[in-house]
């Protein structure tokens, strides 16, 4: 199954497969989304999801259930 990813503030959209990283995701589409730790701790790469919740992308993937989703990525001048 396909969900529709839009990424802001930029407003680009990107098919992913559920399940799929979410870093894979910003990365095939163009969107560069901040990293240091790769794990989760750092929190470098904490976005928005439209439902408001906070999430560190780069320990994510693509959920089920959703045809669409959109990701606010932050700009955190440190990173």
């Amino acid at each position: 199954m396909t969900v529709r990813i839009r990424f802001l503030p930029d407003d680009i959209t990107a098919e992913a497969e559920v399940g799929e990283p979410l870093l894979d995701v910003a990365d095939r589409a163009g969107v560069l989304i901040p990293t240091g730790c790769l794990m989760g701790s750092c929190h470098a790469c904490t976005v928005e999801l439209d439902n408001g919740d906070i999430i560190r992308a780069c320990i994510s993937s693509v959920p089920s259930g959703r045809k669409e989703m959109t990701i606010n990525v932050f700009s955190d001048p440190t990173w």
